[in-house]
């Protein structure tokens, strides 16, 4: 899966919290709204000033849904529950806990949230 293909996948599945998403459709996606983020910043700054977050804030709400709905995707390809997002409540811990599983092999086959999304 390329960097397109990544981002029509998450926007064609704006709001579906289930299935499984592999490794690329994340990673491609948090690369993403890493740049959306970046050209945000920098309208904000060129047309409002530096104290302004007018496309930054419109950009972030606009990605919130299919961010969320990804990584829970993400999560299932690994066999967890969305639920493991609420590790990210913990402070620096729950960060590095969702790195790494973010950045785990999904389990080979079926599991108990779908196909294997590579075959």
């Amino acid at each position: 899966m390329g960097f397109g293909e990544a981002v029509s996948t998450c926007f064609g599945k704006y709001a579906t919290f289930t299935g499984r998403a592999r490794r690329p459709e994340y990673w491609y996606w948090v690369l993403f709204g890493v740049l959306v983020a970046i050209a945000a910043a920098l309208l904000d700054g060129a047309i409002f000033g530096i104290d302004s977050g007018v496309f930054s804030g419109l950009s972030s709400l606009a990605l919130l849904l299919p961010n969320l709905a990804v990584t829970v995707r993400r999560l299932h390809d690994i066999d967890r529950s969305g639920w493991w997002m609420f590790i990210l409540l913990l402070p620096l811990i729950g960060a590095i806990v969702m790195f790494v599983f973010m950045c785990l092999r999904g389990t080979p086959g079926p599991n108990r949230f779908g196909q294997d999304p590579g075959t």
